[in-house]
């Protein structure tokens, strides 16, 4: 075992340590389960570049570095507020991986919604969370996963009741500080929606300028039977700041999942998005946009199962890249055996916008059955030059020019983006403060225009 191992290890067990003299024994399952995952985190150590999986990424920074765990969660509610997405939403906060009553808002929810911290859900029915907690993302799914299952004691538990419709979002958001030492925090989300229940969840990772934590994040959702459900991840974190998340989605017949999977941010991102489609007429949407610059490193693995006949799936990926960042994406759609009348789609644009950026696509289809409907496919190119020309002649400068275009070739995912809120925070990420003349929609009809003349 080297080093950097054995340094998380004995963080785990001073943690350890710490939560029995305070608290005191714990249910059994409990720590059966954190001891798993460290055992397994203990065999399987950080993944290199000779692993599969990661080829692509190297996560040193990571392995590294010296971390703690954050012990309160003091944020200022005037710095919380400029940090936070501006819309009406039920809220659990998160600063630094702890709990903060003080910045979330859970007064207000309907009949039917349980939204509450992990640490509460487990002191007040801890045998209602152990059934489904770990069911989908278990200890082998990554060394991440272990580590994560090894620090488990925070996070965010989503329920709604069978035919439960929530019309304000559920924001999950997590807080990143500018701390004297860096910090690691492990969340673990859990959603079970009922069968036809209907909501919007978002998580929303944003920190302090000068933040340089990690985030080690899984989350597991588990969709009944005709559940709909809006998911956001959007990532605008630091860029000294290093994440790995892993999300994993099980859904039940008719039930429909539509992803958002946005990366504005941090130094070195890692995300997984897996859905079971296991019932008939289940569908998954899945909507990426990953921006990076300077050394900014995102790796988005993506993977559909369709389990089931007369399942469907569609996948669309844009990356832009700038200056020296590097993107990876890797989307994979497996067809199984007998899983006949599925349609499964797949699209990865990139836009580099520098000569020294660099992308990493690898579109992938297993089809074990023989009717089926399915096509993948990835692209990677530059901004038209004579478009940018076409727009300085109407009196636009080069650097809004290049913006305007940028954000026109992020238009087709940020169409289907329907909170006003996310939508801004993608606008400027991607093109800066623009001039309110403009709007995605002529955005989009001005690129179409210009690529036919």
């Amino acid at each position: 075992m080297n080093d950097d191992v054995q340094r998380f290890l004995d963080l785990f067990n001073e943690r350890n340590a710490q939560r029995l003299s305070s608290q005191g024994p714990e249910p059994t399952w409990i720590a059966a389960r954190r001891q798993a995952g460290a055992a397994r985190f203990e065999a399987l150590g950080f993944p290199t570049r000779r692993v599969e999986a990661w080829k692509y990424t190297d996560v040193r920074a990571i392995a590294r570095g010296d971390f703690a765990l954050a012990t309160d969660a003091d944020f200022s509610q005037a710095s919380a507020a400029a940090l936070t997405l501006p819309l009406e939403a039920h809220r659990l906060t998160f600063v630094d991986g702890v709990f903060s009553a003080a910045l979330s808002q859970v007064d207000d929810l309907p009949k039917g919604v349980q939204l509450l911290p992990l640490s509460r859900a487990l002191a007040e029915n801890h045998e209602a969370v152990g059934g489904p907690l770990g069911r989908l993302t278990g200890v082998d799914f990554s060394p991440f996963s272990a580590l994560n299952t090894a620090f488990m004691e925070e996070g965010a538990v989503v329920r709604l009741a069978p035919g439960t419709r929530v019309d304000k979002p559920i924001l999950l958001q997590f807080l990143s500080r500018a701390n004297e030492t860096p910090v690691m925090s492990h969340p673990r989300v859990l959603v079970e929606a009922g069968d036809r229940s209907e909501a919007t969840v978002i998580e929303h990772h944003v920190g302090e300028e000068a933040a340089a934590n990690f985030t080690n994040l899984v989350e597991e959702i588990i969709l009944g039977r005709g559940t709909l459900l809006t998911h956001y991840k959007l990532q605008e974190l630091p860029l000294a700041d290093l994440q790995v998340s892993s999300i994993q989605v099980e859904q039940g017949r008719d039930s429909r999942f539509t992803s958002f999977n946005i990366n504005l941010g941090g130094a070195l991102v890692r995300t997984d998005l897996v859905s079971d489609l296991n019932g008939e007429g289940a569908e998954a949407n899945f909507n990426g946009l990953f921006y990076g610059q300077g050394r900014q490193h995102v790796d988005n693995h993506t993977l559909v199962n369709h389990n089931a006949p007369h399942t469907f799936s569609k996948e669309n990926y844009k990356g832009i890249l700038d200056d020296r960042a590097h993107g990876v994406f890797n989307g994979k759609v497996i067809v199984k055996r007998d899983s006949q009348k599925i349609e499964g789609f797949q699209s990865n644009a990139n836009l580099l916008l520098s000569d020294r950026a660099e992308i990493d696509a690898k579109p992938e289809l297993e089809i074990y059955a023989d009717d089926v409907k399915c096509s993948h496919g990835s692209t990677t190119g530059q901004l038209d030059e004579e478009a940018v020309y076409a727009l300085r002649t109407r009196g636009i400068d080069e650097q809004t020019a290049r913006g305007l275009l940028t954000l026109a070739f992020a238009g087709e995912v940020m169409e289907q983006v329907e909170l006003d809120a996310v939508s801004e925070r993608i606008e400027l990420a991607v093109a800066g403060k623009l001039p309110e003349r403009f709007n995605l929609a002529g955005l989009v009809e001005t690129a179409m225009a210009l690529g036919d003349d």
